[in-house]
């Protein structure tokens, strides 16, 4: 392999790799994204939706084959996963307003993508998750909830968090 060649793959495949220090994370995609409790001090917020421009572009693919899927499977009576997520936020805190039980000793945000929803903080009570993902999944075009959330305040958050970013 000639030296030029040798360069342009070995700047290639350094392009091709995670995020570099400082780069600012953004919600490139707009996704839903808010707190919804805040009961437990020093809970580390989660990154949330917020990525790199080399993370999103690592994204993009399979966000546009998720949401295309969707509409080619009869799944969805809209054209894409993702144009769900706005009024999927919306019922949600719609729903807040009737305040389930799972808010009371917990800190947590809400991340919705494609029509799954991500429920992630801290929670005093370890039934807190199963409550929570019960709560969205009983949301119109939920198609799947997942809480991650940390219940001993000396663990690390077993999210990724706002300061996990490089």
């Amino acid at each position: 392999m000639k030296r030029p060649v040798r360069l342009l793959a070995f700047l290639a495949l350094a392009h091709a790799g995670g995020a570099v220090a400082g780069e600012a994370a953004q919600n490139w995609f707009n996704d839903p994204f808010f707190q919804i409790s805040a009961a437990v001090p020093d809970c580390p917020r989660p990154a949330g939706p917020f990525i790199t421009e080399r993370e999103r572009l690592a994204q993009t693919h399979r966000r546009a084959e998720k949401g295309t899927t969707c509409w080619l499977a009869k799944a969805c009576d809209r054209p894409n996963a993702f144009a769900y997520d706005q009024d999927i936020a919306t019922a949600f805190r719609q729903a807040l307003k009737r305040r389930p039980a799972f808010t009371a000793a917990s800190t947590l945000w809400v991340t919705v993508q494609g029509r799954v929803v991500y429920i992630e903080g801290c929670a005093r009570r370890q039934a807190v998750a199963a409550q929570a993902e019960a709560f969205a999944r009983a949301l119109p075009h939920v198609q799947q909830a997942s809480a991650i959330i940390r219940h001993d305040p000396s663990a690390r958050p077993p999210y990724r968090t706002a300061a996990d970013r490089p």
